[in-house]
């Protein structure tokens, strides 16, 4: 059992390989289909964080302290968004390192709108601001 799934990992990295390069190596054209599931996924993640996280941890909880779980479930969730804008756009889209991108795109410098050449890793403006 244990090779079985060892053996679909390896698959599913290899194939996840060959369809990202044929991503990368497609046109640079802005695409509707790719910029609507970018904000759908966005949205279902933020409904999965937000409320969902939130009443999750709150059940946990007494009821006195629900209320101040959900703020803080809030709250991470709105610190999370900055430091994502301030650091981690750079770390994802910004250079071509080994294990993360690097420090071009910090503080989102350099990215502007005419910059977004619309494909769906977000190398452009509009994969900041989703």
């Amino acid at each position: 059992m244990r090779m079985i799934r060892l053996f679909l990992s390896a698959v599913t990295m290899v194939l996840v390989a060959v369809v990202s390069s044929a991503v990368v190596a497609d046109d640079a054209a802005i695409r509707s289909g790719d910029t609507a599931w970018l904000m759908t996924s966005t949205a279902l993640v933020l409904f999965m964080t937000i409320p969902g996280l939130a009443l999750f941890y709150a059940g946990m909880v007494r009821a006195k302290n629900a209320v101040s779980v959900m703020m803080q479930c809030f709250a991470i969730a709105g610190l999370v968004s900055i430091l994502w804008v301030l650091y981690g756009y750079s770390f994802a889209f910004g250079g071509r390192g080994a294990l993360w991108g690097g420090l071009d795109k910090l503080f989102l410098s350099g990215v502007t709108r005419s910059s977004a050449y619309g494909d769906s890793s977000g190398s452009g403006d509009a994969g900041s601001r989703w």
